[in-house]
């Protein structure tokens, strides 16, 4: 359950952001930086989302960055611009007491790299795992008319995991090919996507509402690659609980 004085923060910020949207449920989503793992990976998975099923939902997000980040970002993840907002810090999420991650007083990048050991992260490893060793549970990311380009060294087609490993469900490496692609982007526009270091360990949540402003769901991440409380079916929250 929220706090009240979460739920005050959660219900002003829809308003002092105009997310009142127009359909039946609205989903607040708040990213860390825009340049986080789960940033990325989350928005492209609410994107495949909206463009694939017709539930009466809006999608709101708020993420740590500025707008040359915002625009790149959403270029690259296909993300509406529209209803993305960007914060120059973490208040908001210190407001409705999201996990800040890892904070040693060591700085940003040694904070972020004890999360990805798994230090005070337990899922991270998990999911790192699982990027490489596929997931029968999963669906498959790629397609195989789908062109893959790393380093603008190494070109594949999608159909590559499927000679090799079949279809139908997460085939290994493909998750950990689909997030080296995210990262290389990250790491190409770092300036843009990172406009301080110090937020790098800072997580997101999300929170489903009602046509009443009710919260029917809500899910606080501690964990790098940990924006959802089923990974192996990120978004599946929004089938069950949108009607």
């Amino acid at each position: 359950m929220l706090t009240n004085n979460q739920k005050i923060h959660l219900l002003n910020l829809i308003k002092d952001f105009n997310f009142s949207g127009i359909k039946k449920n609205k989903l607040i989503v708040l990213f860390g930086l825009l340049g986080d793992f789960d940033s990325f990976e989350y928005a492209i998975n609410l994107k495949n989302f909206l463009k694939n099923n017709n539930k009466d939902l809006d999608i709101f997000a708020i993420a740590i960055g500025n707008k040359i980040g915002k625009d790149k970002f959403c270029e690259f993840t296909g993300f509406p611009k529209k209803n993305l907002e960007v914060v120059n810090d973490n208040q908001i999420h210190q407001d409705l007491m999201i996990s800040k991650g890892v904070d040693l007083g060591l700085g940003g990048w040694i904070n972020m790299l004890i999360m990805l050991s798994g230090l005070n992260s337990l899922k991270t490893i998990k999911e790192v795992i699982r990027g490489y060793t596929g997931d029968r549970n999963s669906k498959q990311i790629f397609s195989d008319e789908d062109q893959i380009n790393l380093f603008n060294l190494i070109n594949f087609p999608g159909v590559f995991f499927k000679k090799t490993c079949g279809d139908g469900y997460l085939r290994p490496f493909e998750l950990a090919t689909y997030r080296l692609n995210n990262m290389l982007e990250i790491l190409q526009n770092w300036n843009d996507y990172i406009i301080d270091s110090k937020y790098l360990p800072q997580r997101g949540a999300s929170f489903l509402l009602d046509e009443k402003d009710q919260i029917i769901y809500k899910y606080f991440s501690t964990d790098v690659l940990g924006y959802s409380s089923k990974m192996e079916d990120p978004i599946a929250f929004l089938t069950e609980k949108c009607r």
